[in-house]
């Protein structure tokens, strides 16, 4: 139910100084927005939170190629308030329903040199700010092109900061925590090799951006609805402690090509004195448009398993044969070729990993490396790479479509595109046309390597309208897209929910590419996870990694017991079970928790929560009364206090805790684990211990009293 009250205040053609200017505050009145102009016409925003500064006096605007830009010489011709409040429903996400409560103030600006018109439109929610630039339609304004955005977000200290260094082509680099004033100094160590990179600043980083002030205030800058712009970095100025916006340009070295009437994405605050504010915040999401699917039946959470682990580690190979160093598509001939007896996407070994999920009831097999082209895949700029239609010799599509029906499991699609776009989008009916004939309903892209055409970025505003082409034409045919190396999630998928995942982010892959820090994943739900779910592909039992491949000493830096709490910290309606099923089979006590575990949830309740250091979760079931916990720990060994009180009152459960064993270890002995089963009620309390890189799992399920009789109670 809709419930919108609006009321208006216009304030025709006045000038404001830094000395008065007009305010909003939040529903609940904790936050305050300040706007107003300068002397010289600059527009300029601040924010508190109960009384505290958490953004200073931020000037805005543009520069465009085209003099006089949009950062000046303004004068307030109108402001409107308004003030929303609804509650939906989205296809999929942390719970079931939504509330969208913010009061809003659009200011419009006119230049008095230009005659031209900017309107800049705020939204305070509860839990923090969205502002965005419109440009109507006008006479003075029609084609633009903005040099560079000069939004601010002036720190009010020299906070504690979660950051990954500003780059125009990967968001895959582990966190760094530090000073503001010591990301200089940082940055080189920051930086880690990888197939494409371009940084732009020593202080330039990325958003979502997680930070703390010193007096325990949270505060993350993101942005929402980034659709036909550029993805924006942060770069900051450490003598003033102040970030500027950093768009990722266009090969011209111009950051935005504009046709008004146009908007910009949102960009995003949040802000808190209690961490788990910050992640229980859904601004991200309300700030983009409904679903523009109508019919979204078709649109599923899945936990798959598939054929990706054992070549990540090198044990298995995408390649069909080792012959080949060049290939051309059309002309090359697999079929004389010698096998080279390490190819994983061959008929019997993908019929073996859909006996497995359909065993241990999967949704689906992921199988990567099936068609031609990896022997010639990147490292040469080759534009026809792949055809995404035409298999190896050894993998019988029909074969394996007919096997997969016959034991209930959907097959899902692999597309790498190797970064050549337009090859992509040459071949992109054909290839999901190619899907549907073969009841392939889900596809993982991927974009290694630098973009072709040349002089591409990964975040620029040609491959943000790629990256929504691609889901866009998904959807006309019924097609879910998990995209891999594509750009950060903005809440897009809100409007386009068969967006079902996204990579975006260093994924468990570099676990066996020398390993990440065991506090990683409790960085990333206050970061990469403020836009979306991820792909994080979790589930790894094995974290000797030259046990699957001798000439691989990368080690996973996780215990067991944390593999199984990511399923629940690390939110997505995209699970895999990454690891190969013979280490499933090893452990079957630990593995039943990710079989039990959900894909869809109907509430989210966030127990605990300190970037870097901690997070634990709970998350009810949303197709049963079945709540699930997970906890993941960082560099500290620590005692979780968590209540249940978010249970039915007067109702039995049967509470099973997967934890870290008495000698548990991430690097020594990731494998000791515990199971224990107590009885409990909303009234139970638990004390729950964690090593470093460790953590623990609660599945939770209702019962009767017999059921529960001879059980501890807690």
């Amino acid at each position: 139910m809709i419930q919108k009250f609006t009321w208006i205040l216009a304030l025709v053609m006045i000038s404001f100084n830094l000395g008065f200017g007009q305010s909003i505050q939040s529903p609940d009145s904790r936050f305050s927005l300040k706007f107003q102009t300068t002397t010289s016409g600059i527009p300029v925003y601040s924010l508190t939170f109960q009384g505290k500064p958490v953004i200073a006096d931020s000037k805005m605007g543009f520069e465009l190629s085209e003099k006089p830009g949009l950062y000046q010489n303004f004068e307030i011709s109108s402001i409107d308030t308004t003030s929303f409040d609804e509650t939906w429903k989205p296809v999929w996400g942390e719970e079931s329903s939504i509330r969208n409560h913010y009061k809003e103030m659009a200011v419009t600006l006119l230049q008095q040199e230009t005659g031209r018109i900017m309107l800049i439109r705020f939204r305070l929610f509860n839990t923090g700010l969205g502002f965005r630039y419109e440009f109507p339609k006008q006479d003075n304004l029609g084609h633009f092109v903005i040099q560079d955005e000069k939004t601010e977000f002036a720190m009010t200290g020299d906070h504690t900061a979660f950051w990954i260094p500003g780059d125009y082509d990967t968001q895959e680099y582990d966190y760094t925590t530090s000073k503001l004033s010591e990301i200089r100094k940082n940055f080189d160590a920051a930086v880690t090799s990888n197939a494409s990179q371009q940084q732009f600043s020593k202080t330039g980083v990325q958003t979502a951006l997680m930070m703390k002030t010193s007096q325990g205030l949270y505060i993350n800058l993101h942005e929402a609805a980034l659709i036909d712009f550029p993805v924006m970095h942060l770069n900051l100025d450490d003598e003033n402690m102040i970030f500027e916006s950093w768009l990722t340009p266009q090969p011209d070295g111009t950051k935005v090509n504009m046709i008004a009437p146009a908007t910009t994405p949102w960009r995003t605050i949040i802000a808190s004195d209690d961490a788990r504010e910050v992640l229980a915040s859904r601004i991200t999401y309300n700030l983009n448009e409904p679903s523009k699917i109508e019919n979204t039946n078709w649109i599923k959470p899945t936990k798959y398993v598939g054929v990706w682990w054992e070549m990540i580690t090198g044990k298995s190979s995408w390649a069909y044969t080792d012959e080949y160093k060049a290939v051309k598509l059309g002309e090359t001939d697999f079929a004389a070729a010698k096998p080279n007896g390490k190819h994983a996407a061959n008929t019997a070994h993908v019929k073996e990993y859909i006996d497995f999920a359909a065993e241990n009831g999967f949704d689906g097999v992921l199988v990567e490396g099936w068609n031609v082209g990896w022997e010639d895949w990147f490292g040469h700029a080759k534009d026809y790479v792949f055809d995404f239609v035409t298999p190896y010799p050894d993998f019988d599509v029909k074969a394996i479509e007919k096997y997969a029906q016959e034991k209930g499991v959907k097959m899902i699609m692999h597309h790498e595109t190797s970064s050549s776009v337009r090859n992509y989008e040459r071949h992109m009916d054909t290839a999901y046309q190619f899907m549907k004939a073969h009841h392939y309903d889900a596809v993982k892209s991927g974009y290694v390597g630098d973009i072709l055409p040349k002089g591409q970025n990964h975040y620029n505003q040609w491959m943000v309208n790629h990256y929504l082409y691609a889901v866009k034409k998904a959807a006309d045919y019924q097609i879910m897209v998990n995209a891999h190396e594509a750009a950060r999630p903005t809440g897009v998928a809100r409007t386009w929910p068969n967006l079902i995942g996204n990579e975006s982010a260093r994924g468990t892959e570099y676990q066996a590419f020398g390993g990440s820090k065991p506090n990683h994943v409790t960085i990333l739900p206050f970061t990469r996870l403020i836009g979306g779910p991820m792909d994080y592909t979790p589930g790894i039992f094995e974290m000797d990694i030259s046990k699957l491949n001798p000439a691989n000493d990368s080690h996973v830096n996780s215990t067991l017991a944390n593999q199984l709490a990511l399923y629940v910290t690390m939110y997505s309606p995209l699970q895999m079970a990454a690891d190969l099923p013979e280490n499933y089979q090893r452990f079957p006590d630990a593995f039943q928790f990710i079989k039990d575990v959900p894909v869809a949830w109907g509430r989210s309740v966030y127990l605990e929560a300190e970037p870097g250091a901690y997070l634990t979760i709970a998350r009810k079931d949303k197709n049963s009364e079945n709540w699930f916990i997970g906890n993941v720990n960082g560099n500290e060994k620590r005692t979780a206090s968590i209540s249940f009180d978010f249970l039915e009152k007067g109702q039995d459960y049967i509470a099973t805790i997967y934890a870290d064993g008495p000698k548990a270890d991430y690097l020594n002995n990731p494998q000791d684990y515990v199971i224990k089963k107590f009885r409990i009620t909303s009234k139970s309390k638990l004390k729950q211990a964690s090593v470093p890189g460790g953590g623990f799992a609660i599945s939770i399920v209702q019962a009767t009293k017999k059921e529960v009789k001879g059980l501890s109670k807690l």
